[in-house]
């Protein structure tokens, strides 16, 4: 029997980051697979990672100004992407995080939808999303909860579209569950392990590097160092809250603003520890520390609960404070001789390349089989 011929719909296609690493994965695994987009703008210099195949796009590709500013027309996306002709395919694996899932499929179909999310904005964090984009009063807030309205229940509207879904933590599928009423397998996203290096010999300074963007607290952790003077904190990256994050350093913090991959990679080696205060949905970051060898002190909520093993590869605060994280850092200094710079290598291991290929390769045989197809 012939092999299936898949399609592999996508959000949009502009740059390579964390649901893009997960499609280059997935193209690993089926690598005459067709890609489908609401948008493609990335530069010549990231094509090869989507194997630089041709992309079809909606009609939100040719509207005005949407190169820049193709998240402005999410009104349109729910219409956009059930425009998207997925119709000649066996298996169509959605890589959600806002719409694609709601792509539309025949009943002999087999549609996967592997989720980082439900719509954020939309659910969970709908009031921290209009508060921050001082959408809460106002004709503009109103038109915002309208549309943000119609949303949700567009989004609601797919989840019969779907036949399986598959998560990228526990923490995401329990969202599913409470979102869509729906159970799905949990693959852990891919980490470049082999693209980070163990070393064993640790200098005495301590790391925080992400995005500095409200929900990352990158100024908690700055906060929390200006307290603890005699201890060096390393800060990595640049974003909306650098003016925060900068009023907030002392004397013992540093901030090197954005810096390429070469220079993360060798303070992500070289670190004591590495220091996290989000609640994200996986997080990436304190597994690639891990992959170095780096012990990391990070709030006990979310993706990080499953990423790390408290006292093993890493030490957790329980409260997203000042006092939490002043804590966690004395807990780890008394027992910081315990962590193996191997054995946190090893944890971070769970969770690379390979081992996403091998699993998401093994639900989507699982799911077709039932269906004669395979």
């Amino acid at each position: 029997m012939s092999a299936p011929k898949v399609a592999l719909v996508h959000e949009w296609l502009v740059d390579h980051s964390g649901s893009e690493k997960v499609l280059e994965q997935m193209l690993h695994v089926f690598p005459d697979a067709d890609l489908f987009s609401l948008v493609e703008f990335l530069p010549d210099d990231l094509k090869p990672f989507i194997r630089h195949k041709p992309v079809t796009t909606s009609f939100i590709q040719k509207l005005p100004l949407a190169r820049k500013h193709y998240r402005n027309y999410l009104p349109l996306m729910p219409l956009a992407v059930e425009q998207l002709d997925v119709s000649a395919y066996d298996i169509v694996i959605s890589n959600s995080h806002a719409v694609t899932k709601g792509v539309i499929t025949r009943a002999d179909q087999l549609h996967l939808c592997y989720c980082h999310s439900p719509v954020r904005y939309a659910w969970d964090l709908y009031h921290q999303y209009l508060d921050e984009a001082n959408l809460k009063r106002g004709l503009r807030g109103t038109v915002a909860k309208l549309l943000l309205h119609y949303l949700r229940q567009w989004d609601l509207s797919t989840v019969n579209r779907i036949d399986h879904f598959m998560a990228n933590s526990n923490y995401i599928a329990r969202r599913i569950q409470k979102v869509y009423r729906r159970s799905a397998t949990v693959v852990y996203p891919p980490v470049d392990t082999d693209g980070f290096t163990l070393q064993v010999a640790k200098e005495d300074f301590y790391l925080t590097a992400s995005r500095m963007v409200p929900y990352k607290r990158m100024d908690l952790i700055v906060r929390a160092f200006a307290r603890m003077p005699d201890k060096q904190l390393i800060v990595i990256g640049d974003g909306t809250e650098m003016t925060k994050v900068r009023a907030a350093a002392g004397p013992n913090v540093t901030l090197l603003g954005f810096q390429p991959f070469a220079v993360l990679k060798d303070h992500l080696q070289r670190a004591r520890a590495f220091v996290f205060a989000a609640e994200e949905d996986f997080g990436i970051i304190p597994v690639e520390a891990q992959a170095c060898g780096t012990p990391v002190i990070a709030y006990g909520r979310g993706g990080s609960r499953e990423t790390i093993v408290d006292e093993e590869t890493g030490v957790f605060f329980h409260e997203q404070t000042e006092d939490g994280i002043v804590g966690a850092v004395k807990r780890f200094e008394q027992i910081e001789r315990k962590f193996s710079p191997a054995v946190v290598r090893q944890q971070a291991e769970k969770f690379s390349s390979q081992a996403f290929r091998t699993a998401f390769r093994q639900v989507v045989k699982e799911a077709y089989e039932p269906k004669n197809m395979c």
